[in-house]
């Protein structure tokens, strides 16, 4: 796994879209792969919560026929976690504070998985 390629991917996300403070990639069962978040966040922890969010968001999206789920979004009082499939077996997650334009992140993400997407499958 070209673990470069990744941190590459996601350092690049963090610094193009203003408001995102850390970003996770992790296994669809919660282990993290790589992360850019600051020391106090745990990867670990943030990769559990995520794979448990991705798993009922998908099962919502699939038996209610809204197709197969691509993200979700927590908006808190103070920032927002969103958290990204990435194929079947991954999940991204990106951490913003109140600042961070979420249509901004929604629009320059899309790239970014897909370009993660094929760095795992290779």
């Amino acid at each position: 796994m070209d673990f470069d390629a990744l941190a590459a991917e996601l350092r690049n996300l963090r610094d193009s879209v203003a408001g995102v403070t850390g970003t996770v990639l992790a296994a669809v069962d919660g282990i993290p792969i790589i992360a850019d978040a600051d020391d106090c966040i745990d990867p670990a922890k943030i990769s559990a919560l995520a794979a448990a969010d991705l798993g009922i968001a998908r099962q919502a999206a699939e038996m209610t026929g809204k197709g197969t789920l691509s993200q979700t979004v927590v908006f808190g009082s103070e920032g927002y976690v969103a958290v990204y499939a990435v194929g079947r077996l991954a999940l991204m997650v990106v951490l913003g504070d109140k600042g961070l334009n979420v249509g901004r992140l929604l629009f320059e993400s899309r790239p970014v998985i897909d370009r993660i997407g094929t760095i795992l499958a290779a």
